[in-house]
């Protein structure tokens, strides 16, 4: 696996590689799992496990084919899933005829804001989407003078653009960050150690939720989390990601502390989603992946730990 990678990519670090090649591994041995419980226990249900684990090859294929190929294909790929997201947002929030023209403005702010993370422009980016968007918008619908449920577009408008595309810049931003001196795995061993924790904190809370989950955590908005499954996913990805360390610069106490906030980062952007699909009483935001629901079913977690991930590695290594 190794000296195949070296081929396609041969100016992947040792670090990356292994990871990647880890990354496979797991994907071809959950795969081969399922499908043998499938065969040998044909009752067994283990649809939505098959589910997750399909879209995890997806996620997978697409994340590691964009960063690793070019840098520059990374924040086309990455402004392109945050405008797919959004779309999927407003499409299902209920939004005005008179909003469309402040719809468009949310639109243009992303190649914005994915050309400020290029830049590396930390000033700009950390205030364009939260600040200047936040003034223009209103400001926008406004000058509609259509100001019957304007006060639920403003606020829908700004918390869609947060979502699916200030909390996903962060992931292009990480690419952007400056190398250090005896981190040889960079802004690519960043993403892909969020990525990949991202994900696995999801399979791993489903896993321990379904094997010793009793007790409900939020039974109103997502029944099947369980404070097992949360509890044992927070564990399982905090150890997990103490020996992926390597991919980051931070010291053997820091990346405990922040694996164990991406755990709790991804299970809150989870539940506030799995609450605003039952507010609208639909099973996924889309079908932009045909059998799998919509891109930001897929990324929704990311939208929380993308910017609690990148603000704590800026704050304590650079």
């Amino acid at each position: 696996m190794k000296e195949l990678l070296d081929t396609i990519f041969p100016t992947l670090s040792d670090e990356l590689i292994i990871v990647i090649s880890l990354i496979i591994g797991l994907l071809i041995t959950a795969s081969l799992i399922l499908f043998f419980v499938k065969k040998i226990f044909p009752k067994t249900n283990i649809s939505e496990l098959s589910a997750r684990t399909r879209s995890w090859w997806i996620m997978a294929g697409m994340f590691i084919g964009a960063v690793f190929i070019s840098y520059n294909i990374s924040y086309f790929f990455l402004a392109f899933l945050s405008f797919i997201a959004f779309r999927e947002l407003y499409s299902v929030l209920g939004f005005r005829e008179a909003d469309r023209g402040a719809l468009f403005w949310g639109i243009l702010a992303i190649p914005i804001q994915y050309y400020l993370a290029y830049l590396a422009w930390y000033g700009a980016f950390i205030i364009f989407i939260p600040v200047v968007m936040f003034l223009v918008l209103p400001l926008r619908l406004v000058l509609k003078e259509d100001t019957h449920g304007i006060t639920k577009s403003m606020a829908l408008l700004q918390w869609i653009l947060m979502l699916s595309v200030f909390g996903i810049s962060h992931l292009a931003y990480l690419l952007s960050l400056p190398e250090l001196p005896g981190f040889n795995a960079g802004g690519r061993g960043l993403l892909l150690f969020l990525v990949f924790l991202t994900e696995i904190n999801d399979i791993m809370q489903f896993i321990w939720g379904k094997l010793l989950g009793r007790h409900k955590i939020l039974p109103k908005v997502s029944p099947n989390k369980t404070w097992e499954g949360f509890l044992g996913g927070v564990i399982s990805t905090t150890v997990i990601g103490y020996f992926l360390g390597f991919l980051t610069p931070l010291s053997a106490p820091n990346v405990l502390l922040v694996s164990a906030l991406i755990a709790i980062a991804g299970f809150s952007g989870d539940v506030v989603i799995s609450a605003i699909k039952r507010d609208k009483g639909i099973k996924d935001m889309g079908n932009s992946i045909p059998g799998h629901g919509g891109v930001f079913d897929r990324i929704d977690s990311l939208s929380y730990t993308a910017p609690v991930f990148f603000h704590l590695v800026y704050y304590i290594a650079y």
